[in-house]
């Protein structure tokens, strides 16, 4: 885990940040972390990454946006060498097609592909990825729409939280809780039950904490018994809306073999088996 830590840490450090706030890295120090000593070989990476955009039917000069840069010799004369700006997607693609016997191409992988937690994918890109890929992109997004669902809750006087989420689950699932979620799915005590949905059932609940959050506000609602009944109604409306619309019930959506918990455990472990 140091490894990893250590890594991410140098991920972020060369992260680098347009005019428009966007961020973006550069694949000459990109080259570095991942120990690549020849620029020509990472190169051949990066072709097959802009290769595998392409296949995904994704702008390629979107993601990696070619730029010229003056590099000092040793004799301190300056020429002009080729590089990129690249998306966190393009530094994906060139992850997922870098040399796999590197340990710091398996780090890169987990940072860029999983740890989605800073940027936006537009929906081609998100086609792209796996479906545990997308569980774990959802599943951060309803973790921070969680936090701030908890802080609009807070605002409204609410004091009992299992309570006020309870409310929401029982309004989308039919009066079902929070535990007879877990039970139904089969799930140890106390283990996350967002940890062991699947990435539309994540989507579900993030409409549900998103349109609470904002119905709260909205609605300027100031008491714990209205806030627990604005959460059971929005869940009720939106599981009235997934039924008109002919969708999948939340509680008939499959229950994944793994929990995120357990995929995370089993990444780490492949990390610190590379590493020996």
């Amino acid at each position: 885990m140091k490894e990893m830590d250590k890594n991410t840490k140098t991920f972020e450090n060369i992260k680098h940040i347009d005019e428009n706030g966007i961020e973006f890295w550069y694949a000459r120090e990109l080259q570095i972390v991942l120990n690549y000593k020849e620029w020509r070989k990472f190169d051949g990476v990066i072709e097959k990454a802009k290769l595998a955009c392409q296949n995904s039917e994704i702008n390629v000069f979107e993601h990696f946006v070619d730029v010229d840069k003056l590099s000092k010799r040793a004799n301190n004369a300056q020429v002009r060498i080729n590089d990129y700006k690249l998306s966190r997607y393009a530094c994906y693609l060139i992850a997922q097609n870098g040399d796999s016997r590197k340990k710091v191409i398996a780090l890169a992988q987990t940072y860029f592909a999983v740890q989605t937690r800073k940027q936006e994918i537009n929906e081609k890109e998100y086609t792209s990825l796996t479906e545990d890929e997308k569980r774990f992109y959802q599943r951060n997004l309803t973790r921070k729409g969680n936090y701030s669902l908890n802080q609009a809750a807070k605002d409204a006087g609410v004091k009992n939280f299992d309570k006020f989420h309870n409310s929401g689950y029982k309004g989308l699932y039919n009066g079902e809780t929070a535990d007879d979620i877990a039970k139904r799915k089969g799930l140890r005590y106390r283990e996350d039950i967002l940890d062991n949905m699947g990435s539309d059932e994540l989507i579900a609940n993030l409409f549900r904490i998103s349109q609470t959050e904002q119905k709260l506000k909205k609605d300027n609602i100031q008491t714990e018994k209205e806030a627990n009944i604005t959460h059971y109604n929005v869940g009720a409306k939106i599981r009235k809306t997934i039924k008109e619309l002919g969708g999948t019930m939340p509680e008939d959506l499959p229950t994944p073999k793994k929990s995120l918990k357990q995929l995370e455990k089993e990444n780490n472990k492949s990390l610190e088996n590379n590493k020996k």
